[in-house]
């Protein structure tokens, strides 16, 4: 089973995005290699329950386990030693990465409140996207009741692109609703 996402970007995203761009060859189009999700959990170092429920909450959005990040460094004023786990993140590719995107963009980011669009500024100048989320409760997965406290995600979309500008060009033929 293939996702409508990846279908669309194969019949109707590369053709355009060779005609913008004059690309020589379809294998030159920017695609999207990988999706991180990272949720950072700075109490965790008081109380390990909190990186549990992250990680289980981590878990629903992504459709897949995390594997739980530790501290590089001990940092004397944050009480953390190294080594300490501090967070969760998930690797989504493949088809579970086009899955969660159509979900990200059709269902979870129109229950953003206020939503205006997101930054077009998050690039990094190689044609990476990250979005920051101040709240898992956007996605439909997470139940309003099971949640012990409201935790933000970083996500990080990793494309092909050499520039920002033909990154920017294939999330917004994929449907990322920019601010305008």
């Amino acid at each position: 089973m293939v996702s409508n996402l990846k279908k669309r970007y194969v019949e109707e995203i590369t053709p355009a995005l060779v005609k913008k761009f004059d690309y020589s060859s379809v294998m030159q189009t920017p695609k999207i290699e990988k999706i991180v999700l990272n949720m950072g959990v700075g109490d965790a170092v008081s109380n390990s329950k909190n990186l549990d429920d992250a990680v289980e909450e981590l878990t629903l959005i992504a459709g897949q386990k995390p594997i739980i990040t530790k501290a590089k460094k001990s940092i004397a004023g944050f009480r953390l030693r190294e080594g300490m786990s501090i967070g969760a993140k998930v690797t989504l590719r493949g088809e579970k990465m086009y899955d969660f995107l159509y979900k990200l963009i059709n269902i979870a980011l129109p229950r953003v409140r206020d939503f205006r669009g997101v930054s077009e500024k998050s690039f990094d100048g190689r044609g990476n996207y990250t979005l920051g989320i101040k709240e898992q409760l956007i996605f439909p997965e997470v139940d309003y009741d099971m949640i012990s406290r409201i935790r933000g995600l970083d996500i990080v979309i990793v494309t092909t692109a050499n520039t920002d500008e033909e990154a920017k060009e294939l999330l917004s033929e994929i449907g990322m609703p920019f601010a305008k």
